[in-house]
């Protein structure tokens, strides 16, 4: 132990003071750091975070793609097994059958003599094997046909004549006929063994049924899936939308119950609990406030009788002013504990909000400019809007002498903006200025008690109605507030 650093110094060679990999801490994590960031940029990172961007959002959808996908890949599994086994196991014997067919023709053709017609073999062949057979002359073969793309029985033919027969051929599987062609060089003879085959004889050709069998029972299954899934999403959907509204201070949904599952009805529960306390909790404070601001005003009314009978003077103004002053923030006080939840719901224009102040800006001389649509508005309280607008607007005058109002709608929130040239805010400083009670005159906080209760307020107001108010540079070059409230 060295006391004089007041620190223990281990004893030992280096790399038992070293990390796990005899590497100093710091420079193991330094180099973890550095393969993180390697592999951030690396191909499969990348294509992580593209298809993660293009993955859907909503619980509906993932959980549509969370029961389509296991389906999908279940059938596309059966199908390749069914193709490459079943399928082509069989197609592979009825070659196999057909191909021996040829060669027992082709020993009898070239074994035994025949008529020049060969008419009794053909009759042997249509009747006992179902094959249509010619000897022509030993012309050249057709041209070559395209071959499939994909097609078993082209493959599997070719290689079962190669195998059994051994003779030059050509065959024409291609087109949408029910026939196969098939012709075979004879040695003897020096003839050409032209053969017409059903493909049936050769092909499975029924396992369109059963594909087609799996598609339908596919989606028939997913549309039984989503059905019911739709069912099961909805009660959290009307959850999250109840939620929501109560959050902005609206009323529940008439149609809202609780439904669905288990655990849906109990999330639901708890949040009709919560809000029921929620509830009872503010109508327990606003009681205790007024019972308080009853008492507090009574004995203010005292003090203004008692300074009214002593006549005027210096004196009594001073008091005056002092009572004036008092009652002016204990009103602030007040409102900024009850809020404004109890107030009714309505449509409030926003123009008719800005015009409010053009008188105070004439009175103290200030340039003021509104920009807003006539018909813009949103459903709110009056009262709180209109106080919250004004706490911002009188707090722009107090500090500027140009200050510009500006509200928009987006497509998604009604925003505003209320822009001057003062002398703004640090950025370090404007979370600290909706602290309630900072009275420091740059925070720009202070409402018309000066109780430093102007921006926090506001912001209670805005986030009351589900916004929010962010303080920012303005392009005029002072402070602008931000205000986004849904419609």
């Amino acid at each position: 132990m060295d006391n004089r650093l007041g620190r223990r110094t281990e004893a030992g060679p280096p790399e038992t003071r070293a990390g796990s990999n005899g590497l100093e801490p710091g420079l193991g994590i330094l180099q973890s750091n550095t393969y993180y960031r390697s592999w951030r940029r690396s191909p499969p990172a990348r294509f992580l975070r593209w298809f993660g961007r293009r993955m859907p959002k909503g619980l509906y959808a993932r959980s549509i793609l969370i029961i389509i996908t296991p389906m999908v890949i279940l059938q596309i599994v059966i199908a390749y097994v069914f193709m490459e086994r079943h399928w082509q196991t069989v197609t592979q014997r009825l070659s196999t059958a057909v191909t021996a067919d040829l060669a027992a023709i082709i020993d009898v053709i070239e074994s035994y003599p025949q008529d020049e017609n060969y008419e009794e073999i053909a009759r042997i062949a249509q009747e006992r094997l179902r094959l249509n057979i010619a000897i022509l002359p030993p012309d050249p073969f057709p041209p070559a046909t395209a071959k499939p793309f994909f097609s078993i029985l082209d493959d599997v033919l070719q290689e079962e004549i190669t195998k059994q027969i051994g003779r030059p051929f050509w065959i024409d599987t291609v087109g949408d006929s029910n026939l196969i062609e098939i012709r075979i060089r004879l040695e003897e003879p020096e003839r050409v063994l032209r053969v017409y085959a059903r493909r049936s004889q050769a092909y499975a050709s029924n396992s369109h049924i059963f594909l087609l069998w799996m598609i339908g029972a596919s989606v028939f299954l997913i549309a039984l899936s989503i059905l019911f899934l739709r069912n099961q999403i909805r009660p959290i959907q009307n959850l999250a939308r109840a939620a929501e509204l109560y959050g902005k201070g609206r009323d529940l949904p008439i149609d809202f119950q609780i439904r669905g599952a288990r655990e849906v009805r109990q999330a639901g529960l708890a949040f009709l609990q919560m809000r029921e306390r929620i509830d009872r909790q503010i109508q327990q404070r606003t009681a205790m406030l007024t019972g308080v601001s009853h008492d507090l005003r009574t004995i203010l009314t005292r003090f203004k009788l008692q300074v009214a009978l002593q006549g005027e003077s210096p004196e009594t103004e001073e008091l005056q002013r002092d009572i004036d002053e008092m009652q002016r923030m204990l009103q602030g006080y007040l409102d900024f504990a009850k809020g404004e939840s109890g107030e009714e719901i309505e449509e409030v224009r926003l123009l008719d909000l800005f015009e409010r102040h053009r008188n105070e800006a004439s009175l103290k001389g200030n340039k003021y400019t509104v920009s807003c649509p006539k018909n813009l508005s949103i459903r709110g309280r009056p009262n709180a809007l209109a106080r919250m607008v004004g706490n911002l607007v009188t707090n722009a005058f107090r500090h500027a002498n140009k200050v510009k109002v500006t509200a928009i709608d987006d497509g998604q929130d009604v925003v505003l903006w209320v822009d001057d040239n003062g002398s703004g805010i640090p950025v370090k400083d404007r979370e600290e200025v909706f602290r309630p009670f900072l009275r420091l005159d740059e925070a720009r906080n202070q409402d018309e008690s000066g109780t430093g209760l102007g921006l926090p307020i506001a912001r209670d107001i805005a986030r009351l109605h589900g916004g929010d108010i962010k303080l920012e540079d303005s392009p005029l070059g002072g402070l602008r507030a931000t205000i986004r409230l849904p419609h």
